[in-house]
C-alpha cells in the first residue's frame, strides 16, 4: 500500500511537471469493492483523520553496522547542534559523549562536546562513573537539548566524559553510549533520554523496537514508538521481564538436538543490543562447547559450520532457536562461535546476555507500558 501511495504520488509529480493530461480511471474503493476485497480493507486499514493533522509521534533511527559487530546511530546536543556517534544500548540507562575537558586519548580521536558553544547548555557538579564490561569513563553531568531521530528531547541529562581509561574506547568507532535500559540502573540517578520522551508525551507509544542486520549490510534501525509489523509477519511472543532493571528476562533451559545443554535449572538472561556476542556462565559455556562437538577455544572448520545443530532457548514457554549460520563468526577466514563466558549471578539465578549474535535472529520490541519484550523471528 506504501509503494502504491509513493507511485501514485510520483505519476501526479511526472503530470504536473509535463503537463500530461490525467485520465479518470476507477478508486481504489471502486477496484476493491468490484473484488468483494473492500469490507476486509477497511478493517485492516481504519481511516483516522486525525493522522493527517496530528501526525503520531513516530520517529525511526537507521544504526551503521560495523563488521557485525558494533551498531550506532546518530544524535545531536545542543544549540546549535553538536553531532555524535552513539550505541542505542539496552544494557545501560545513560547517556555520554566525550567532551573537550577530556584529555584521554580516547577522546582525542572522537568527537568532544564543547558546553561553551552551547546556549542551552547548563552545568551541574554532579559527577558520574560508568563501568561496562569492557571500558569505563568517569565525567560530569549536564543538561542540553539532545535530538534523536528528529525528536527534540529538551532539558536532557546527559555525561560529559572526562576521562575514557584504557584501550576500548579508542578503537570504537563510536563517540559515546545512549542507554536504553531502566532508570533504576542509571549511574547519579540520571533520567534515561527513553524515559524523558514518554513523559513528555514524545512517542505515540511507550515502546520501541530494535532490527539489527547481518553480513554488515545497511537497513539497522532503532523505531522509537512504534511497531514495524513488515518485520513481525511471523508473529510475536510476548516476554515479562523477571525486573525492571535491564530488559531482563527468565529461561527455562538452552539444548542442543533436543537435550538439555546449559540452564538447566532456569536462568536469567538480558537482552542487550549493546554486547556482539552470546555471554554465558563459563561452566554453561564448556557444556554448549561439549554439546556442540567443539573445543574449548571455540575454533571450528568453517567448512563444518552448515553441519552444526541449532542452539535452541526455552523462554516463556517457548522455543527461539538461532542456527549455526548465525552463531559462528568468520574473521579472514578463520570460523569461532560468537559466544563469551563470564560469571556473573544474580539473585534469581546464574546471568545470560542475548547479545546481537542472538538479537540479529529476531525483531526485537522493548514495551514499558507493559514491561514485556516482543520477539518476532525474521522472514
Amino acid at each position: 500500500m506504501k509503494l502504491l501511495l509513493l507511485l501514485g504520488l510520483v505519476a501526479l509529480a511526472q503530470c504536473a511537471i509535463h503537463r500530461i493530461p490525467l485520465q479518470k480511471g476507477k478508486s481504489l474503493r471502486q477496484k476493491l469493492k468490484e473484488q468483494g476485497l473492500l469490507e476486509s480493507y477497511l478493517r485492516q486499514h481504519p481511516y483516522n483523520l486525525a493522522t493527517k493533522y496530528f501526525p503520531r509521534r513516530v520517529a525511526s533511527e537507521p544504526l551503521e553496522n560495523y563488521l557485525d559487530d558494533e551498531y550506532y546511530g546518530t544524535i545531536y546536543i545542543g544549540t546549535p547542534p553538536q553531532e555524535f556517534t552513539v550505541v542505542f544500548d539496552t544494557g545501560s540507562s545513560n547517556l555520554w559523549v566525550p567532551s573537550v575537558y577530556c584529555s584521554s586519548k580516547a577522546c582525542n580521536v572522537h568527537k568532544r562536546f564543547n558546553p561553551v558553544d552551547s546556549s542551552t547548555f547548563i552545568g551541574t557538579n554532579e559527577t558520574l562513573y560508568i563501568a561496562y564490561g569492557t571500558g569505563s569513563m568517569t565525567g560530569v553531568l549536564g543538561y542540553d537539548t539532545v535530538s534523536v531521530a528528529g525528536i527534540d528531547v529538551i532539558n536532557q541529562i546527559f555525561g560529559l566524559a572526562e576521562t575514557e581509561p584504557g584501550d576500548f574506547f579508542y578503537y570504537t568507532p563510536f563517540d559515546g553510549i545512549l542507554g536504553l535500559a531502566f532508570p533504576s540502573i542509571a549511574s547519579s540517578g540520571a533520567t534515561p533520554v527513553f524515559d524523558n520522551m514518554m513523559m513528555e508525551h514524545l512517542v505515540d507509544k511507550d515502546l520501541f523496537s530494535v532490527y539489527l542486520s547481518r553480513d554488515g549490510k545497511s537497513g539497522s534501525f532503532v523505531l522509537f514508538g512504534a511497531i514495524d509489523h513488515s518485520y513481525t509477519i511471523n508473529g510475536i511472543n510476548w516476554i515479562p521481564l523477571s525486573a525492571e532493571t535491564y530488559w531482563q528476562i527468565t529461561m527455562s533451559s538452552v539444548t542442543i538436538n533436543g537435550e538439555r545443554a546449559a540452564c538447566i535449572l532456569g536462568c536469567q538472561a538480558i537482552v542487550d543490543t549493546g554486547t556482539s556476542l552470546l555471554a554465558m556462565p563459563n561452566r554453561a559455556l564448556n557444556s554448549i562447547l561439549r554439546s556442540l562437538g567443539i573445543g574449548s577455544n571455540g575454533e571450528v572448520s568453517c567448512s563444518d559450520v552448515n553441519s552444526l545443530p541449532d542452539v535452541v532457548f526455552h523462554i516463556h514457554g517457548k522455543a527461539f532457536s538461532v542456527p549455526p549460520s548465525a552463531y559462528v563468526i568468520e574473521d579472514s577466514g578463520y570460523c569461532s562461535v560468537g559466544f563469551q563466558g563470564m560469571d556473573a549471578p544474580t539473585e534469581s539465578g546464574e546471568l545470560w546476555i542475548l547479545g546481537d549474535v542472538f538479537i540479529r535472529e529476531y525483531y526485537v520490541i522493548f514495551d514499558r507500558a507493559t514491561n514485556k519484550v516482543g520477539l518476532s523471528r525474521l522472514p
